[in-house]
């Protein structure tokens, strides 16, 4: 069963107005599941959109964040639970250890690292969470392509690729997800 979900998503909305509806529409699937929300502790961005729908929702949002961000002013103000950290890396590792998966929504750069490096943590057998893709509007398509084709080239093993669990909706991925840990 999953309690907890880390998501990891951009802490800008994007340029296409889908992208904060799929974080939305995400964050309220959460709270209605009883499922609580492990991110970033931004109020900015997607991490922002999700927080708030979980929280308007009546969900829990638990955030984690670094202090030199807090002190920027970036940080959600209105969560369930606040740790702030002192680096990117206690960030990192307080968010996995808190949640019972993982799920990149859209992002950039920090959202790839993220999602990559729990992704490797799960193949080199460090945990074995679930670790999933909202492909929203197919933004990880062309991603998740390119690593069919490292499968192809040999730089991947097809089973490690197995790993990701991928879906364009919502509640389908929720429920592949909770289906994944089931077997485990």
């Amino acid at each position: 069963m999953i309690r907890s979900l880390c998501v990891f998503c951009g802490s800008n909305t994007g340029s296409d107005p889908r992208f904060a509806a799929v974080a939305r529409e995400f964050g309220a699937l959460l709270a209605k599941e009883g499922i609580a929300l492990v991110f970033g502790g931004g109020s900015v961005g997607l991490m922002g959109v999700v927080a708030d729908s979980v929280l308007a929702n009546g969900g829990k949002a638990i955030g984690v964040i670094p202090r030199a961000l807090w002190d920027r002013e970036v940080g959600h103000r209105n969560l369930s639970e606040l740790h702030i950290v002192e680096s990117m890396h206690e960030r990192k590792a307080m968010m996995a250890s808190l949640a019972d998966a993982f799920v990149a929504l859209p992002g950039g750069l920090g959202t790839l690292e993220e999602i990559f490096e729990v992704w490797t943590w799960a193949q080199l057998g460090i945990h074995a969470k679930p670790v999933a893709f909202l492909d929203a509007e197919g933004f990880y398509s062309p991603l998740l392509a390119f690593l069919d084709r490292a499968v192809d080239a040999g730089f991947v093993r097809a089973r490690y690729r197995a790993i990701a669990i991928v879906d364009g909706d919502g509640a389908t991925l929720l429920r592949k997800l909770a289906e994944s840990v089931i077997r485990r």
